[in-house]
């Protein structure tokens, strides 16, 4: 009998997991396609084909599970993007790893979940916090690839890394977020061509290497 319940109860358990995996997934792509005013339990039951009131079971509240759904996408950008910086070496790669970041943003749609729970986060008391403490790992982020861009630059010890990581970070989201209203698709990759350019310019006029 003993047996017998702890198989009920790891079967109960394994439903549970799921069902929250599909309200996760659910949030995501109705902050997609229907934004954060259209991302209500209701919804996201209806796309998850759960229970309304296991949006409340599993998570407590909708903020909370739309918070769950931006802790997902940003756990899938995080792995994608560790290995473009560990792949980057020159401030020109750095600059293609950004290009290639937002590319790939845009063509999933994780730009607009972000896009929406900072646009929406105004307007749930104490959102807005929950939202700017996930962005902490991002600036982290930026600060690990700015350090290894500038390592050995003869100024490297003067730069104000943390600050830079910031400039970084805010520069990506504003062009994620104007690229993905921006008629003209080019528009963005052009001028990340250019500042790759201008980065591989500024590196070897400031390192004494060659062109």
């Amino acid at each position: 009998m003993a047996i017998s319940g702890g198989g009920r109860g790891r079967g109960a358990r394994s439903g549970g997991a799921a069902t929250k995996a599909r309200l996760v997934s659910a949030a995501v792509d109705a902050l997609r396609e229907n934004g954060f005013a259209g991302a209500s339990a209701r919804e996201i039951a209806r796309r998850a084909d759960a229970q309304q009131s296991q949006v409340f079971y599993y998570f407590g509240s909708v903020p909370d599970l739309l918070l769950a759904a931006l802790d997902d996408v940003s756990a899938r950008r995080m792995t994608a993007y560790e290995g473009l910086l560990a792949a980057a070496q020159e401030p020109a790669d750095f600059v293609d790893a950004a290009g290639a970041v937002i590319a790939a943003d845009l063509a999933s749609g994780d730009v607009a979940v972000l896009a929406e729970m900072l646009s929406g986060a105004r307007s749930v008391p104490g959102l807005a916090e929950q939202v700017a403490a996930r962005l902490v790992a991002w600036e982290e982020f930026a600060q690990r690839a700015v350090a290894k861009a500038v390592q050995g630059h003869p100024l490297a010890a003067f730069l104000p890394v943390a600050d830079i990581a910031h400039a970084v970070v805010a520069s990506i989201l504003g062009l994620e977020l104007l690229a993905s209203i921006d008629p003209d698709p080019d528009r963005v990759p052009e001028l990340l061509d250019r500042a790759g350019a201008a980065a591989a310019l500024a590196h070897t006029m400031t390192s004494g290497r060659q062109p």
